[in-house]
């Protein structure tokens, strides 16, 4: 069994935007300075905060998205004007400064939910499929490639086999209840552990905020690499799961990691 060439090229572009450099690294290029110097301005709780506005963010934002799509698989996706929309909502938070952050993320989040979803249906997933929402709210965990990361295991597949039961048992809750049921245990687990992995992204973006010299302007364009993170990790996500179909996950896996982007 082997994958065609365009296939292989497909998957190769799928590595190269998931093995990416994280979003903190993405950060700390634009703004000129380690991200440290923001995280000693955050609040002492801002950790259990962050947990708790993720949490919402997350959650409202699947059911106002997710809903909403109309289903045509194969339909190129918007991606120009999610990131214009996103910029503006980012623009408004940086004008009212770290304190905005918390006005202006389920937003924000909603406005890359519905990115993340068009994405999935350009690459021709079906957005009435139960595995699909949740794949489109899988991509919020996903942070690029770590330094922790080792030429035989990636940060993205780390990630997928962590999340991997819990998305199981959460579709056959969808599939019998829909999305809205979030009280079912299936789904406070995912959505947990999903909010606790796209906090610490925020976190970095909130750091980043809270540092004086960033104002509207920067937080548009904090909010620009925001969105474009996302849309990239959707796309490579989107790209494997389609070959997945094609083939199996095994035999995609093996192939994904056995390519060299050197």
């Amino acid at each position: 069994m082997n994958l065609k060439d365009s296939e292989l090229k497909e998957l190769k572009q799928a590595k190269e935007l998931l093995e990416n450099p994280g979003l903190a690294a993405k950060i700390t290029n634009y703004i000129g300075m380690p991200l440290e110097k923001g995280m000693e301005l955050l609040p002492k709780d801002w950790n259990g905060k962050i947990v708790k506005l993720t949490h919402q963010a997350i959650t409202k934002s699947a059911d106002a998205a997710l809903f909403t799509m109309k289903n045509n698989p194969g339909e190129k996706s918007s991606n120009i004007w999610h990131k214009a929309t996103v910029a503006i909502s980012g623009g408004a938070g940086g004008f009212f400064g770290f304190a905005g952050l918390a006005l202006e993320l389920p937003v924000s989040t909603t406005i890359m939910m519905r990115s993340i979803a068009d994405i999935a249906r350009s690459e021709n997933h079906n957005l009435n499929d139960a595995e699909t929402k949740l794949a489109c709210v899988e991509v919020l965990a996903l942070g690029g490639k770590s330094e922790k990361d080792d030429g035989t295991e990636s940060g993205y597949y780390v990630t997928r086999a962590l999340l991997t039961q819990q998305i199981t048992m959460a579709a056959e809750h969808i599939a019998t209840n829909g999305l809205g049921k979030e009280g079912a245990p299936a789904l406070v687990k995912f959505f947990t552990t999903i909010s606790s992995r796209f906090g610490i992204q925020v976190t970095e973006k909130a750091a980043a905020q809270a540092i004086p010299v960033i104002g509207a302007a920067a937080g548009a364009s904090l909010n620009l690499l925001f969105i474009d993170h996302f849309q990239d990790m959707a796309r490579g996500h989107f790209i494997v799961k389609k070959l997945e179909k094609r083939y199996n996950p095994e035999f995609i896996q093996e192939q994904y990691i056995s390519i060299s982007l050197n």
